[in-house]
């Protein structure tokens, strides 16, 4: 799934998706120790999957926060000349 596709999700989905990919990517470390995984190249994309999500996820907790807090700059108080 790529990032275009994960905007679309909700908070809650997001982190369904983010517990399924943690969880293969258990099976699949599991499965490099015995010998048993074919495809390396799974654990890469599982790894680069997560850090997909929580990008997203941050991404969506940094919006919420700008729109809870639309005058934060209004609201700093001013540098006073050195």
């Amino acid at each position: 799934m790529n990032a275009a596709e994960l905007r679309d999700l909700s908070f809650d989905e997001l982190t369904e998706k983010l517990t399924e990919a943690k969880a293969e990517l258990f099976n699949l470390r599991f499965q490099l120790a015995t010998n048993q995984l074919d495809n390396t190249a799974g654990l890469r994309s599982t790894r680069r999957e997560i850090a997909r999500i929580n990008t997203i996820l941050r991404e969506q907790e940094i919006d919420e926060w700008r729109q809870q807090m639309p005058d934060a700059r209004s609201q700093m108080p001013d540098k006073e000349p050195s």
